[in-house]
């Protein structure tokens, strides 16, 4: 099996286009090469919002909170497709997803040096029911939270959570986040 540090990555310039690939191990070493990655955030009918807490054998930002799953389509995927596939295999869900919108955003990891350069795609759905079933390599934990006391907590401790959370929550919650 084929580490997920060695899968190639679609990097892409400021405005997404694509330019060229390389593995996600090298994408991430530091200065950081820009690149095409996906976060998905998932709503329940309450309008809660599902976050994980990343395992500790993470090699970027481990055990910080984050949102539903994360993850980087394999060049020219199309960006849901590998957001559903990631999903399954991250919380053991599946959900009709779709783009909310994107930011790019640069980040270093103080602990293992690592550096997540993105050119992030917002992908939102809604859970429509059904046993989260974790994989224990990729999560240590998982929480639904209401939008606003996330948004509070994130401002007071930045330090508990992924640094690309807030601009994830930010286009979620701006265009599809919203109670059915």
């Amino acid at each position: 099996m084929v580490s997920r540090e060695q899968l190639p990555v679609e990097l892409v310039d400021g405005t997404g286009i694509a330019v060229g690939s390389c593995s996600v191990a090298r994408a991430h070493r530091s200065p950081g090469l820009l690149h095409r990655a996906f976060s998905v955030l998932l709503v329940d009918g309450a309008g809660r919002v599902l976050l994980q807490q990343r395992a500790a054998v993470k090699t970027r930002f481990p055990l910080r909170w984050a949102n539903s799953c994360c993850g980087h389509p394999a060049p020219g995927q199309p960006v849901t497709e590998a957001a559903g596939i990631r999903l399954g295999e991250e919380l053991g869900l599946g959900a009709e997803l779709r783009e909310a919108g994107t930011f790019t955003y640069r980040a270093a990891d103080p602990g293992t040096g690592r550096v997540e350069y993105e050119f992030d795609h917002v992908v939102t759905g809604l859970h429509l029911g059904g046993e989260l079933r974790p994989d224990p390599d990729e999560v240590a934990d998982y929480a639904w939270v209401e939008p606003a006391l996330l948004s509070r907590d994130l401002a007071e401790h930045p330090e508990r959570y992924a640094p690309w959370l807030g601009g994830v929550l930010e286009r979620a919650v701006l265009t599809h986040l919203r109670p059915c």
